[in-house]
């Protein structure tokens, strides 16, 4: 999930811990014996992962699939000074990541005819989205899963989200049930950000109102569409909308989260999820979010029409080459062409994606620790990341990333 109001390549309130000296995993020695497994120099994969960590991340876990080929990679700790390594595919909160089964799930109901994406929202949450200029009768679907609808982020408000914003208050919240409707309200108190179709800006209101009208159309929750027509269809069985349980299922990571003016992380893991709703309640594996992805970009979960309006892309602002879809992100590709993706970080945990357009090739990165403290640290992970997924879906031998 999204918890910032700047643009999605960060998604939390800010970038991961930078830790004092980089480790270099499986480096070889020049003893070694050349045909021994064991000692062969690692894989650029491995490598980058490497750099991510070193570049600041406390433990990075890299899941890569394509043809006949899966590749994994890990590098860091699972837990701050343990020496224990991250999990192969453990669980995590993929947080904003939730917005591509939300809005997959709309664009499947605009396929069957029961949602239109150029309609206003108003018929159904009559009078809801009123106030500060913010007007449902003037936003469409379509504005809501582009983040072009002007709508305020809630997560931007410490009141209406304090376990967002500190140790003590993560503490007192982290068990607490929120209702969607008490998060709108609280971001409807602030301004419209602009005009609706007129610009650009991230906000994870437009998804909670998005979860609402799928449930105004079904009859039943996002969360019980999400299941029934993605993940169990696609036997994704480590994926799950968890309601009120706060807890991952083992294995995982231990989620660990530097909030401003702290000098430690605190543990985050356990959190319920309601906080973020459809914009971000979903927890998940790497193998089960990357089978997702390249069935999405496949074309086994919507039609070429539903895809192709998926894909039609708003410039990012301040981020040449990145575009916004219907809640799908695109990246330009070093060697040509885009990727396709959606991140998410919440409390503690963060990931990146990357899918190429037919499908068969992708990557997924997990890293477990933030730190509000240290925003220079942040952007070499990113700027990390973003190298490793490039060097993945660019390599020239799709089985050797």
């Amino acid at each position: 999930m999204n918890l910032a109001t700047r643009p999605p390549r960060s998604r939390l309130r800010a970038a991961c811990l930078l830790t004092a000296a980089a480790v270099l995993v499986g480096a070889t020695t020049a003893a070694a014996a050349p045909n021994d497994p064991s000692h062969r120099p690692p894989s650029r994969l491995q490598r980058d992962a490497d750099a991510i960590h070193a570049a600041g991340a406390i433990g990075v876990t890299v899941h890569y699939s394509a043809p006949a080929t899966i590749r994994t990679a890990r590098s860091g700790e699972a837990e701050l000074g343990t020496g224990r390594p991250p999990p192969r595919n453990g669980y995590y909160r993929i947080g904003s990541t939730t917005k591509t089964f939300v809005a997959t799930v709309t664009l499947q109901l605009v396929a069957e005819g029961r949602l239109r994406l150029d309609e206003p929202i108003e018929p159904w949450l009559p009078g809801l989205v009123r106030g500060n200029g913010n007007d449902g009768r003037r936003i469409t679907l379509r504005q809501l899963l582009q983040h072009t609808s002007g709508i305020p982020n809630y997560t931007a408000l410490p009141a209406a989200v304090p376990g967002l914003y500190s140790a003590r208050g993560y503490r007192e919240n982290r068990f607490r049930h929120y209702r969607p409707e008490e998060l709108v309200a609280a971001a409807l108190t602030l301004p419209s950000r602009f005009e609706p179709g007129t610009s650009w800006a991230y906000s994870n209101t437009n998804y909670l109102l998005v979860g609402m009208i799928i449930e105004r159309a079904t009859g039943r929750s996002w969360g019980t569409e999400v299941h029934d027509r993605i993940l169990r269809p696609l036997g994704l069985h480590d994926t799950r909308v968890p309601g009120d349980d706060p807890y991952l299922p083992r294995p995982h990571a231990q989620a660990q989260h530097t909030f401003t003016g702290d000098d430690r992380p605190t543990d985050t893991t356990v959190l319920n999820h309601t906080v973020a709703d459809a914009a971000g309640a979903m927890y998940g594996t790497p193998s089960d979010i990357d089978r997702f992805f390249t069935a999405l970009l496949s074309g086994r979960l919507l039609g070429p029409a539903e895809l192709a309006e998926m894909q039609r892309v708003h410039p990012i602002p301040d981020e040449p080459g990145r575009g916004y879809g219907l809640g799908l992100e695109s990246t330009e590709l070093s060697c040509g062409g885009r990727y396709w993706q959606h991140g998410g970080d919440v409390l503690g945990f963060s990931s990146e994606n990357g899918v190429t357009a037919d499908g068969r090739r992708a990557v997924l990165v997990v890293k477990n620790g933030v730190d509000e403290n240290d925003e220079a640290g942040g952007a070499r992970v990113d700027a990390a990341t973003r190298t490793l997924i490039d060097h993945a879906l660019c390599a020239p031998d799709s089985s050797r990333p």
